[in-house]
Protein backbone atom coordinates (compact mmCIF):
# COMPACT_ATOMS: atom_id res chain seq x y z
CA UNK A 1 0.00 0.00 0.00
CA UNK A 2 1.16 3.35 -1.06
CA UNK A 3 1.20 6.35 1.08
CA UNK A 4 -1.61 7.91 -1.04
CA UNK A 5 -3.60 4.52 -0.48
CA UNK A 6 -2.70 4.76 3.17
CA UNK A 7 -3.76 8.45 3.85
CA UNK A 8 -6.94 7.23 1.79
CA UNK A 9 -8.02 4.08 4.27
CA UNK A 10 -6.92 6.33 7.60
CA UNK A 11 -9.42 9.43 6.35
CA UNK A 12 -12.05 6.43 5.01
CA UNK A 13 -11.52 4.94 9.08
CA UNK A 14 -11.55 8.54 10.82
CA UNK A 15 -14.96 9.31 9.01
CA UNK A 16 -16.57 5.81 9.73
CA UNK A 17 -15.49 6.92 13.47
CA UNK A 18 -16.81 10.62 13.29
CA UNK A 19 -20.04 9.18 11.76
CA UNK A 20 -20.58 6.55 15.34
CA UNK A 21 -19.16 9.35 17.74
CA UNK A 22 -21.88 12.09 16.01
CA UNK A 23 -24.50 8.94 16.00
CA UNK A 24 -24.08 8.89 19.82
CA UNK A 25 -24.30 12.95 20.62
CA UNK A 26 -27.84 12.98 18.65
CA UNK A 27 -28.54 9.60 20.62
CA UNK A 28 -28.25 11.66 23.91
CA UNK A 29 -29.33 15.31 22.60
CA UNK A 30 -26.15 16.71 23.10
CA UNK A 31 -27.18 19.96 22.37
CA UNK A 32 -29.58 20.20 24.98
CA UNK A 33 -26.63 20.07 27.20
CA UNK A 34 -24.96 17.35 29.45
CA UNK A 35 -25.83 16.37 32.74
CA UNK A 36 -23.74 13.86 35.00
CA UNK A 37 -25.82 10.64 34.05
CA UNK A 38 -25.94 11.39 30.38
CA UNK A 39 -21.90 12.27 29.94
CA UNK A 40 -21.48 8.26 31.76
CA UNK A 41 -23.72 7.24 29.23
CA UNK A 42 -22.41 8.44 26.58
CA UNK A 43 -18.54 7.61 27.61
CA UNK A 44 -19.99 3.93 28.35
CA UNK A 45 -21.83 3.85 24.58
CA UNK A 46 -18.61 5.27 22.86
CA UNK A 47 -15.84 2.84 24.10
CA UNK A 48 -12.80 1.46 25.81
CA UNK A 49 -11.54 4.91 25.09
CA UNK A 50 -14.16 7.12 26.15
CA UNK A 51 -14.65 5.07 29.42
CA UNK A 52 -10.74 5.64 30.08
CA UNK A 53 -11.73 9.76 29.58
CA UNK A 54 -14.12 9.34 31.90
CA UNK A 55 -12.51 7.43 34.27
CA UNK A 56 -9.14 10.28 34.15
CA UNK A 57 -12.25 13.21 34.64
CA UNK A 58 -13.12 11.85 37.80
CA UNK A 59 -10.06 12.42 39.06
CA UNK A 60 -10.47 16.07 38.70
CA UNK A 61 -11.90 17.19 41.17
CA UNK A 62 -10.35 20.49 41.35
CA UNK A 63 -12.06 21.25 38.45
CA UNK A 64 -14.72 19.34 37.47
CA UNK A 65 -17.74 19.55 39.45
CA UNK A 66 -18.35 16.78 42.36
CA UNK A 67 -21.63 15.74 40.85
CA UNK A 68 -19.69 15.00 37.64
CA UNK A 69 -17.12 13.46 39.21
CA UNK A 70 -19.45 11.18 41.45
CA UNK A 71 -21.30 10.07 38.42
CA UNK A 72 -18.36 8.87 36.32
CA UNK A 73 -16.56 7.20 39.10
CA UNK A 74 -19.50 5.10 38.27
CA UNK A 75 -18.07 4.14 35.09
CA UNK A 76 -18.02 -0.22 34.27
CA UNK A 77 -14.54 -1.43 34.11
CA UNK A 78 -16.12 -4.55 32.47
CA UNK A 79 -15.89 -4.11 28.65
CA UNK A 80 -16.70 -6.67 26.35
CA UNK A 81 -13.52 -9.46 25.73
CA UNK A 82 -11.66 -9.68 22.89
CA UNK A 83 -11.66 -12.81 21.23
CA UNK A 84 -9.02 -15.63 22.24
CA UNK A 85 -7.70 -15.89 18.97
CA UNK A 86 -6.37 -12.10 19.25
CA UNK A 87 -5.07 -12.96 22.47
CA UNK A 88 -3.19 -15.63 21.18
CA UNK A 89 -1.72 -13.44 18.50
CA UNK A 90 -1.26 -11.06 20.86
CA UNK A 91 1.53 -13.46 22.74
CA UNK A 92 2.64 -14.64 19.56
CA UNK A 93 3.90 -11.42 18.33
CA UNK A 94 5.44 -10.82 21.93
CA UNK A 95 7.04 -14.05 22.54
CA UNK A 96 8.05 -14.14 19.02
CA UNK A 97 6.63 -17.98 19.32
CA UNK A 98 3.44 -19.78 19.56
CA UNK A 99 2.07 -19.76 23.12
CA UNK A 100 2.29 -23.54 24.05
CA UNK A 101 5.56 -23.44 24.02
CA UNK A 102 5.66 -21.18 27.45
CA UNK A 103 2.31 -22.38 28.84
CA UNK A 104 0.87 -25.14 29.43
CA UNK A 105 -2.57 -23.96 29.27
CA UNK A 106 -4.42 -20.84 29.09
CA UNK A 107 -7.99 -20.77 30.01
CA UNK A 108 -10.12 -19.01 27.07
CA UNK A 109 -12.51 -16.97 29.84
CA UNK A 110 -11.13 -14.19 30.79
CA UNK A 111 -10.66 -13.00 34.62
CA UNK A 112 -11.79 -10.07 34.08
CA UNK A 113 -11.82 -7.64 30.41
CA UNK A 114 -11.09 -3.78 30.86
CA UNK A 115 -10.73 -0.86 28.18
CA UNK A 116 -6.87 -1.04 27.76
CA UNK A 117 -6.59 -5.13 28.18
CA UNK A 118 -7.91 -8.22 29.80
CA UNK A 119 -6.63 -10.71 31.91
CA UNK A 120 -6.37 -14.82 31.51
CA UNK A 121 -5.64 -17.47 34.13
CA UNK A 122 -2.86 -19.69 33.09
CA UNK A 123 -0.18 -22.50 33.61
CA UNK A 124 3.38 -22.49 33.08
CA UNK A 125 5.56 -25.43 31.38
CA UNK A 126 7.09 -25.08 35.08
CA UNK A 127 4.13 -25.90 37.06
CA UNK A 128 3.02 -22.25 38.46
CA UNK A 129 -0.09 -20.78 38.08
CA UNK A 130 0.02 -17.48 36.57
CA UNK A 131 -2.35 -14.71 35.23
CA UNK A 132 -1.55 -13.24 31.73
CA UNK A 133 -2.27 -9.58 31.21
CA UNK A 134 -2.77 -9.32 27.64
CA UNK A 135 -3.38 -6.04 26.16
CA UNK A 136 -6.12 -5.58 23.51
CA UNK A 137 -4.77 -5.73 19.78
CA UNK A 138 -4.48 -2.70 18.10
CA UNK A 139 -5.60 -0.94 21.76
CA UNK A 140 -2.76 1.79 20.62
CA UNK A 141 -3.71 2.65 16.99
CA UNK A 142 -7.65 2.73 17.90
CA UNK A 143 -6.68 4.74 21.04
CA UNK A 144 -5.09 7.32 19.02
CA UNK A 145 -7.25 7.90 16.50
CA UNK A 146 -10.14 8.33 18.80
CA UNK A 147 -8.30 11.17 21.16
CA UNK A 148 -7.57 13.22 17.63
CA UNK A 149 -11.66 12.48 16.57
CA UNK A 150 -12.05 13.79 20.09
CA UNK A 151 -10.55 16.95 19.86
CA UNK A 152 -12.53 17.77 16.95
CA UNK A 153 -16.10 16.39 18.80
CA UNK A 154 -15.19 18.59 21.65
CA UNK A 155 -15.91 21.87 19.50
CA UNK A 156 -19.60 20.65 18.85
CA UNK A 157 -20.69 20.85 22.51
CA UNK A 158 -22.80 23.82 23.11
CA UNK A 159 -21.10 26.83 25.20
CA UNK A 160 -24.21 25.58 28.29
CA UNK A 161 -22.15 22.25 28.94
CA UNK A 162 -19.30 20.40 30.12
CA UNK A 163 -17.02 22.48 28.05
CA UNK A 164 -17.75 25.77 30.33
CA UNK A 165 -16.75 23.37 33.54
CA UNK A 166 -13.41 22.06 32.53
CA UNK A 167 -10.32 22.44 29.94
CA UNK A 168 -11.17 19.15 27.68
CA UNK A 169 -8.13 19.72 25.99
CA UNK A 170 -6.14 19.79 28.99
CA UNK A 171 -8.11 16.02 30.04
CA UNK A 172 -7.68 14.86 26.87
CA UNK A 173 -3.76 15.77 26.57
CA UNK A 174 -3.57 14.00 30.30
CA UNK A 175 -5.76 11.02 29.00
CA UNK A 176 -3.31 10.31 26.26
CA UNK A 177 -0.02 10.52 29.01
CA UNK A 178 -1.60 8.22 31.27
CA UNK A 179 -3.04 5.40 28.86
CA UNK A 180 0.52 5.14 27.28
CA UNK A 181 1.72 4.70 30.20
CA UNK A 182 -1.15 2.02 31.45
CA UNK A 183 -0.07 0.61 27.65
CA UNK A 184 3.23 0.18 28.65
CA UNK A 185 3.45 -3.47 30.88
CA UNK A 186 7.25 -2.74 31.58
CA UNK A 187 5.92 0.66 33.15
CA UNK A 188 3.47 -1.63 34.85
CA UNK A 189 6.39 -4.26 36.05
CA UNK A 190 8.84 -1.43 37.34
CA UNK A 191 5.99 -0.05 39.64
CA UNK A 192 5.17 -3.76 41.07
CA UNK A 193 9.35 -3.90 41.81
CA UNK A 194 9.17 -0.88 43.16
CA UNK A 195 5.96 -0.92 45.74
CA UNK A 196 7.29 -4.58 46.51
CA UNK A 197 10.56 -3.17 47.75
CA UNK A 198 9.13 0.10 49.64
CA UNK A 199 6.42 -2.65 50.97
CA UNK A 200 8.81 -5.47 52.34
CA UNK A 201 8.81 -4.60 55.27
CA UNK A 202 5.48 -4.50 55.54
CA UNK A 203 4.46 -8.47 56.97
CA UNK A 204 1.18 -8.05 56.25
CA UNK A 205 1.33 -6.80 53.19
CA UNK A 206 2.90 -8.12 49.66
CA UNK A 207 2.72 -8.09 45.94
CA UNK A 208 1.76 -10.58 43.07
CA UNK A 209 5.46 -12.70 42.01
CA UNK A 210 6.07 -10.87 38.82
CA UNK A 211 7.35 -13.08 36.01
CA UNK A 212 9.73 -10.83 34.70
CA UNK A 213 11.42 -12.92 31.90
CA UNK A 214 7.87 -13.41 30.38
CA UNK A 215 6.77 -9.73 30.65
CA UNK A 216 7.16 -7.60 27.61
CA UNK A 217 5.32 -4.38 26.15
CA UNK A 218 1.79 -5.84 25.58
CA UNK A 219 1.87 -8.96 28.24
CA UNK A 220 2.78 -9.05 31.93
CA UNK A 221 2.54 -12.29 33.97
CA UNK A 222 2.42 -12.58 37.56
CA UNK A 223 1.72 -14.83 40.13
CA UNK A 224 -2.12 -16.01 40.46
CA UNK A 225 -3.85 -15.09 43.69
CA UNK A 226 -6.40 -17.27 44.76
CA UNK A 227 -7.76 -15.29 47.33
CA UNK A 228 -10.30 -13.14 48.86
CA UNK A 229 -11.65 -9.52 47.67
CA UNK A 230 -11.62 -7.33 50.12
CA UNK A 231 -15.19 -6.60 50.17
CA UNK A 232 -16.30 -10.29 49.98
CA UNK A 233 -17.06 -10.28 54.02
CA UNK A 234 -18.74 -13.57 54.57
CA UNK A 235 -15.70 -15.30 53.06
CA UNK A 236 -13.61 -13.27 55.24
CA UNK A 237 -15.94 -14.14 58.54
CA UNK A 238 -16.02 -17.51 57.68
CA UNK A 239 -12.55 -17.85 57.70
CA UNK A 240 -11.68 -16.18 60.72
CA UNK A 241 -10.80 -13.01 59.32
CA UNK A 242 -11.30 -9.61 61.74
CA UNK A 243 -12.77 -7.02 59.79
CA UNK A 244 -12.03 -4.23 61.48
CA UNK A 245 -8.11 -5.71 61.61
CA UNK A 246 -8.07 -5.83 57.98
CA UNK A 247 -9.51 -2.58 57.46
CA UNK A 248 -6.91 -0.72 60.29
CA UNK A 249 -4.25 -2.51 58.25
CA UNK A 250 -5.34 -1.39 54.90
CA UNK A 251 -5.39 2.39 55.70
CA UNK A 252 -2.59 2.37 58.20
CA UNK A 253 -0.16 0.72 54.59
CA UNK A 254 -2.09 3.05 52.35
CA UNK A 255 -0.89 6.26 54.46
CA UNK A 256 2.44 4.66 54.68
CA UNK A 257 2.08 4.82 50.72
CA UNK A 258 0.60 8.29 50.99
CA UNK A 259 2.84 10.04 53.52
CA UNK A 260 6.05 7.62 53.92
CA UNK A 261 6.64 6.20 50.73
CA UNK A 262 5.06 9.08 47.94
CA UNK A 263 4.15 6.37 45.75
CA UNK A 264 0.37 5.08 46.39
CA UNK A 265 -2.21 2.46 44.15
CA UNK A 266 -4.38 5.22 42.50
CA UNK A 267 -7.03 2.83 42.06
CA UNK A 268 -7.59 0.89 45.19
CA UNK A 269 -10.70 -0.68 44.97
CA UNK A 270 -12.31 -3.92 46.10
CA UNK A 271 -11.29 -6.06 42.54
CA UNK A 272 -7.56 -4.69 43.14
CA UNK A 273 -7.33 -5.57 46.59
CA UNK A 274 -7.49 -9.39 47.95
CA UNK A 275 -7.20 -11.15 51.21
CA UNK A 276 -4.79 -14.51 51.32
CA UNK A 277 -3.30 -15.85 54.07
CA UNK A 278 -3.54 -13.17 56.44
CA UNK A 279 -1.69 -10.75 54.29
CA UNK A 280 -3.36 -7.89 51.90
CA UNK A 281 -1.98 -8.52 48.80
CA UNK A 282 -2.14 -5.57 45.86
CA UNK A 283 -2.66 -5.36 42.60
CA UNK A 284 -2.89 -3.89 39.68
CA UNK A 285 0.16 -1.46 39.41
CA UNK A 286 -1.22 0.54 36.21
CA UNK A 287 -2.51 3.73 37.77
CA UNK A 288 0.11 4.63 40.54
CA UNK A 289 0.40 8.29 42.23
CA UNK A 290 3.55 9.96 43.14
CA UNK A 291 3.99 12.99 45.31
CA UNK A 292 7.26 14.82 46.01
CA UNK A 293 9.17 15.02 49.48
CA UNK A 294 7.44 18.23 49.32
CA UNK A 295 4.11 17.68 48.73
CA UNK A 296 4.27 14.62 51.43
CA UNK A 297 5.05 17.02 54.16
CA UNK A 298 2.59 19.96 52.92
CA UNK A 299 -0.17 17.17 52.89
CA UNK A 300 0.91 15.90 56.65
CA UNK A 301 0.50 19.60 57.76
CA UNK A 302 -3.08 19.65 55.73
CA UNK A 303 -4.29 16.16 57.64
CA UNK A 304 -2.99 17.95 60.88
CA UNK A 305 -4.63 21.16 60.28
CA UNK A 306 -7.76 18.72 60.09
CA UNK A 307 -7.22 17.26 63.24
CA UNK A 308 -6.77 19.84 64.88
CA UNK A 309 -8.95 22.00 63.41
CA UNK A 310 -6.27 24.66 62.57
CA UNK A 311 -7.55 26.57 59.51
CA UNK A 312 -4.30 28.72 59.22
CA UNK A 313 -2.31 25.41 58.92
CA UNK A 314 -4.78 24.53 56.04
CA UNK A 315 -4.30 27.32 53.98
CA UNK A 316 -0.86 27.54 54.30
CA UNK A 317 -0.90 24.04 53.15
CA UNK A 318 -2.95 24.73 50.12
CA UNK A 319 -1.50 28.07 49.02
CA UNK A 320 1.79 25.94 48.66
CA UNK A 321 0.27 22.90 47.23
CA UNK A 322 -1.95 24.71 44.39
CA UNK A 323 -1.13 26.61 41.01
CA UNK A 324 -3.41 29.31 41.05
CA UNK A 325 -5.71 30.71 37.90
CA UNK A 326 -5.38 34.43 38.73
CA UNK A 327 -4.31 36.23 41.32
CA UNK A 328 -5.51 34.32 45.26
CA UNK A 329 -7.47 36.24 46.91
CA UNK A 330 -6.46 35.12 50.36
CA UNK A 331 -8.74 36.13 53.12
CA UNK A 332 -11.48 34.65 50.97
CA UNK A 333 -9.74 31.26 50.74
CA UNK A 334 -9.75 31.29 54.58
CA UNK A 335 -12.97 32.88 54.89
CA UNK A 336 -13.85 29.51 52.56
CA UNK A 337 -12.15 26.86 54.49
CA UNK A 338 -13.59 28.48 57.75
CA UNK A 339 -16.70 28.32 56.69
CA UNK A 340 -15.89 24.56 55.71
CA UNK A 341 -14.32 23.31 58.88
CA UNK A 342 -17.26 24.76 60.95
CA UNK A 343 -19.26 21.87 59.50
CA UNK A 344 -16.87 19.40 61.19
CA UNK A 345 -15.17 21.16 64.07
CA UNK A 346 -17.85 19.98 66.32
CA UNK A 347 -17.85 16.55 64.87
CA UNK A 348 -15.71 13.71 66.87
CA UNK A 349 -12.67 12.83 64.59
CA UNK A 350 -13.79 9.52 64.54
CA UNK A 351 -16.89 9.75 62.52
CA UNK A 352 -15.31 12.21 59.93
CA UNK A 353 -15.97 11.18 56.39
CA UNK A 354 -12.63 12.24 54.91
CA UNK A 355 -13.45 11.21 51.11
CA UNK A 356 -16.09 14.04 51.48
CA UNK A 357 -13.93 16.04 53.64
CA UNK A 358 -11.30 15.51 50.34
CA UNK A 359 -14.19 16.32 47.51
CA UNK A 360 -15.54 19.57 50.08
CA UNK A 361 -11.95 20.92 49.56
CA UNK A 362 -11.51 20.71 46.26
CA UNK A 363 -14.70 22.65 45.92
CA UNK A 364 -13.15 25.14 48.12
CA UNK A 365 -9.98 24.97 45.73
CA UNK A 366 -11.84 25.26 43.00
CA UNK A 367 -14.45 28.12 43.62
CA UNK A 368 -10.92 30.22 44.59
CA UNK A 369 -9.23 28.97 40.98
CA UNK A 370 -6.81 26.65 42.63
CA UNK A 371 -5.55 23.40 40.82
CA UNK A 372 -3.74 20.92 42.33
CA UNK A 373 -0.90 18.87 41.27
CA UNK A 374 -1.57 15.74 39.77
CA UNK A 375 -0.60 13.20 42.45
CA UNK A 376 -3.38 15.51 44.49
CA UNK A 377 -5.77 14.69 42.13
CA UNK A 378 -5.46 10.91 42.20
CA UNK A 379 -5.43 11.34 45.71
CA UNK A 380 -8.59 12.37 46.25
CA UNK A 381 -9.87 9.39 43.79
CA UNK A 382 -7.96 6.82 45.57
CA UNK A 383 -8.75 7.98 49.02
CA UNK A 384 -13.04 7.88 48.08
CA UNK A 385 -12.56 4.61 46.99
CA UNK A 386 -10.52 3.55 50.46
CA UNK A 387 -13.54 5.29 52.38
CA UNK A 388 -15.98 3.31 49.53
CA UNK A 389 -14.21 -0.15 51.41
CA UNK A 390 -13.78 1.11 54.53
CA UNK A 391 -18.12 2.17 54.76
CA UNK A 392 -18.48 -1.59 53.66
CA UNK A 393 -15.94 -3.97 55.77
CA UNK A 394 -15.63 -1.69 58.95
CA UNK A 395 -17.21 1.63 59.14
CA UNK A 396 -16.08 2.69 62.83
CA UNK A 397 -12.42 3.05 61.44
CA UNK A 398 -11.54 6.73 60.34
CA UNK A 399 -8.66 7.19 58.03
CA UNK A 400 -8.01 10.97 59.54
CA UNK A 401 -7.61 9.43 63.14
CA UNK A 402 -4.87 7.00 61.68
CA UNK A 403 -3.44 9.64 59.31
CA UNK A 404 -2.51 12.13 62.04
CA UNK A 405 -1.21 8.92 64.45
CA UNK A 406 1.28 7.84 61.62
CA UNK A 407 2.31 11.40 61.12
CA UNK A 408 3.32 11.58 65.25
CA UNK A 409 4.70 8.29 64.96
CA UNK A 410 6.95 9.53 61.75
CA UNK A 411 7.62 12.54 63.80
CA UNK A 412 9.51 11.01 66.74
CA UNK A 413 11.48 9.18 64.16
CA UNK A 414 14.99 9.46 64.59
CA UNK A 415 15.16 10.77 60.77
CA UNK A 416 11.98 13.01 61.27
CA UNK A 417 13.55 14.33 65.12
CA UNK A 418 17.13 15.36 62.76
CA UNK A 419 14.99 16.71 60.20
CA UNK A 420 13.15 18.92 62.59
CA UNK A 421 16.20 20.40 64.38
CA UNK A 422 18.21 20.95 61.39
CA UNK A 423 15.28 23.70 59.88
CA UNK A 424 14.74 24.93 63.04
CA UNK A 425 18.65 25.75 63.20
CA UNK A 426 18.40 27.08 59.93
CA UNK A 427 15.42 29.45 60.64
CA UNK A 428 17.15 30.54 63.57
CA UNK A 429 20.46 31.17 61.81
CA UNK A 430 18.79 33.09 59.52
CA UNK A 431 16.84 35.22 61.23
CA UNK A 432 19.95 35.93 63.89
CA UNK A 433 21.72 37.15 60.55
CA UNK A 434 19.05 39.20 59.42
CA UNK A 435 18.25 40.67 63.11
CA UNK A 436 22.22 42.04 63.01
CA UNK A 437 20.96 44.22 59.59
CA UNK A 438 17.94 45.44 61.01
CA UNK A 439 19.41 48.71 63.05
CA UNK A 440 21.34 49.57 59.78
CA UNK A 441 17.85 49.43 57.80
CA UNK A 442 16.27 51.35 60.03
CA UNK A 443 18.68 54.03 59.91
CA UNK A 444 18.13 53.66 55.99
CA UNK A 445 14.94 53.77 55.88
CA UNK A 446 14.54 57.07 58.06
CA UNK A 447 17.06 58.75 55.99
CA UNK A 448 15.52 57.93 52.76
CA UNK A 449 12.38 59.31 54.05
CA UNK A 450 14.04 62.11 55.17
CA UNK A 451 15.22 63.01 51.89
CA UNK A 452 11.89 61.73 50.35
CA UNK A 453 13.20 58.58 48.58
CA UNK A 454 11.48 56.60 50.19
CA UNK A 455 8.00 55.11 49.33
CA UNK A 456 5.83 52.62 51.09
CA UNK A 457 3.27 50.55 48.66
CA UNK A 458 0.70 48.23 50.41
CA UNK A 459 -1.74 45.38 49.11
CA UNK A 460 -4.47 45.27 50.66
CA UNK A 461 -7.17 42.54 50.02
CA UNK A 462 -10.26 43.02 51.70
CA UNK A 463 -13.46 40.85 52.26
CA UNK A 464 -16.40 41.89 50.39
CA UNK A 465 -18.47 43.16 53.29
CA UNK A 466 -15.46 45.49 54.73
CA UNK A 467 -15.00 46.81 51.34
CA UNK A 468 -18.36 47.73 51.55
CA UNK A 469 -18.38 49.48 54.77
CA UNK A 470 -14.57 51.11 54.02
CA UNK A 471 -16.71 52.91 50.82
CA UNK A 472 -19.71 53.71 52.91
CA UNK A 473 -17.54 55.48 56.01
CA UNK A 474 -15.46 57.11 53.66
CA UNK A 475 -17.90 58.67 51.51
CA UNK A 476 -20.08 59.60 54.49
CA UNK A 477 -16.83 61.17 55.84
CA UNK A 478 -16.36 63.06 52.21
CA UNK A 479 -19.77 64.15 52.70
CA UNK A 480 -19.77 65.46 56.32
CA UNK A 481 -16.29 67.60 55.20
CA UNK A 482 -18.77 69.35 52.49
CA UNK A 483 -22.24 69.75 55.27
CA UNK A 484 -19.28 71.45 57.81
CA UNK A 485 -17.81 73.58 55.00
CA UNK A 486 -20.84 74.72 53.39
CA UNK A 487 -22.50 75.52 56.97
CA UNK A 488 -19.14 77.52 57.61
CA UNK A 489 -18.80 79.17 54.77
CA UNK A 490 -22.69 80.21 54.53
CA UNK A 491 -22.79 81.40 58.15
CA UNK A 492 -19.93 83.85 57.18
CA UNK A 493 -21.26 84.92 54.42
CA UNK A 494 -24.67 85.80 56.00
CA UNK A 495 -22.77 87.77 58.39
CA UNK A 496 -21.86 90.30 55.83
CA UNK A 497 -23.67 92.91 53.52
CA UNK A 498 -23.58 90.53 50.44
CA UNK A 499 -26.10 91.30 47.89
CA UNK A 500 -28.66 89.97 46.58
CA UNK A 501 -30.47 89.19 49.61
CA UNK A 502 -33.59 86.72 50.58
CA UNK A 503 -35.55 87.72 53.14
CA UNK A 504 -32.93 89.62 54.45
CA UNK A 505 -30.34 87.41 54.54
CA UNK A 506 -27.42 87.44 51.50
CA UNK A 507 -28.49 84.62 49.12
CA UNK A 508 -25.22 82.77 48.43
CA UNK A 509 -25.21 82.03 51.99
CA UNK A 510 -28.97 80.64 51.97
CA UNK A 511 -28.06 78.69 48.83
CA UNK A 512 -24.93 76.91 50.71
CA UNK A 513 -27.72 75.83 53.43
CA UNK A 514 -29.66 74.46 50.69
CA UNK A 515 -27.53 72.22 49.37
CA UNK A 516 -26.12 71.47 52.86
CA UNK A 517 -29.83 70.45 53.47
CA UNK A 518 -29.88 68.40 50.27
CA UNK A 519 -26.34 66.68 51.02
CA UNK A 520 -27.70 65.72 54.40
CA UNK A 521 -30.70 64.34 53.27
CA UNK A 522 -29.16 62.67 50.93
CA UNK A 523 -26.81 60.53 53.05
CA UNK A 524 -29.89 59.51 55.40
CA UNK A 525 -31.56 58.05 52.35
CA UNK A 526 -29.18 56.16 51.32
CA UNK A 527 -28.29 55.06 54.32
CA UNK A 528 -31.98 53.90 54.88
CA UNK A 529 -31.99 52.04 51.48
CA UNK A 530 -28.70 50.30 51.97
CA UNK A 531 -29.75 49.13 55.14
CA UNK A 532 -33.18 47.60 53.59
CA UNK A 533 -31.49 46.02 50.84
CA UNK A 534 -29.08 44.04 53.28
Amino acid sequence: MNKEESIKTESKKNHSRLKEITAVLRKYAITRGVTPEKLRMILEDLGPTYIKLGQIMSMHSDILPERYCEELMRLRSEVPPMPFEQVEEVIQDSFGCPWKEIFLEIEKNPLGSASIAQVHKAVLKSGEEVVIKVQRKGIYEVMLQDIRLMRRAVKLLPPVSIKGLVDLDLVLDELWRVTQEEMNFLTEASNMEEFSEKNQDVVFVRTPILYREYTTLHVLVMEYIDGFAIDEKENLLANGYDLREIGSKLVDNYMKQVMEDGFFHADPHPGNVKVQEGKIIWMDMGMMGRLSDRDKELVGRAVEGVALNDIGMIQDAVLALGKFRGKPDQSQLYEDIRSLMSQYGTVDMGTIDVAKLMQDLMEVMKENKIIMPHGLTMLARGLTHMEGVLADISPEINMVEIAAARIKQMFFQEKSWKKEVKSTERSFYRSLRKSIDIPSLIVDILQGYLKGQTRVNLDLHVSKDLAWLLRRLIRNIVMGLWVVALLISSSIICTTDMTPKICGIPALGAFGYLIAFVIVMYVFIKHVFSERKR
